[in-house]
């Protein structure tokens, strides 16, 4: 755990039907550290590897807190204590269920019937970690093309460490690469098919998830703290 570059918060789903589907479509399951075999499905415009590139280095997951390099004083024990403190105050949140949503030209899974009680978790997330987050060097402010934001996501930058929390946050489990418009709409029809068995009826975040960053770029699960505030 000390070895880790840097540090997130995310939700990540219990073992069961959902985490194997997508660890095995995106080809890499945080849990275990193991890069898996990507499913070979027909109607698929490109290979499932190529269409999963940026996505696969994180694993399944949905953002509360983006990835951050811990503050100088913190040792990785640190990090975890504040994280599973948090999570001890926080409670779950129940949504209807999930379904596909193209955003801005990449496929994400995304909630229904829990908008409020989610942007409240996010933004206790978010502020409950702010500690925990090394100072932005000027490289990883210009990494979030602040050109391209609006003032108060900028704003929030600087604040946060993020611009895309508090009203701005919306959470997403991300299962491609951005796509050519032509190709979104076969691809989203394999994975409505793919996934629809496996979609939690309700669906519940649980748990928070702190998240590792190796030495390579990839993510691992290292703690799994439940929700019980």
């Amino acid at each position: 755990m000390d070895q880790m570059k840097r540090f997130a918060v995310y939700y990540a789903p219990r073992p069961g039907p959902l985490a194997e589907r997508a660890a095995a479509w995106l080809g890499w399951d945080g849990a275990s550290g193991l890069a898996l075999p990507q499913p070979a499905l027909p109607g698929l415009p490109r290979p499932v590897a190529d269409l999963t590139a940026d996505p696969r280095k994180y694993g399944f997951h949905g953002t509360l807190r983006a990835p951050f390099r811990p503050a100088s004083e913190l040792a990785a024990n640190d990090v975890a204590a504040a994280v599973q403190a948090l999570a001890a105050r926080l409670a779950p949140v129940t949504c209807d269920g999930l379904h596909l949503e193209n955003l801005h030209g990449f496929l994400a899974l995304t909630p229904t019937g829990c908008e409020a009680a989610l942007l409240d978790l996010a933004a206790a997330v978010v502020e409950g970690t702010d500690a925990l987050r090394a100072p932005l060097t000027g490289a990883e402010i210009a990494r979030r093309r602040p050109e391209t934001l609006s003032t108060r996501q900028r704003d929030l930058l600087a604040r946060w460490g993020y611009p895309f929390v508090m009203e701005e946050f919306r959470f997403h489990l991300t299962l491609t690469d951005r796509l050519p418009a032509d190709q979104a709409g076969p691809v989203a029809r394999v994975l409505d098919d793919h996934f629809a068995p496996a979609l939690p009826r309700p669906f519940i975040i649980e748990d928070l998830c702190l998240f590792g960053e190796d030495a390579e770029g990839r993510f691992h699960l290292l703690h799994r703290y439940a929700l019980s505030g």
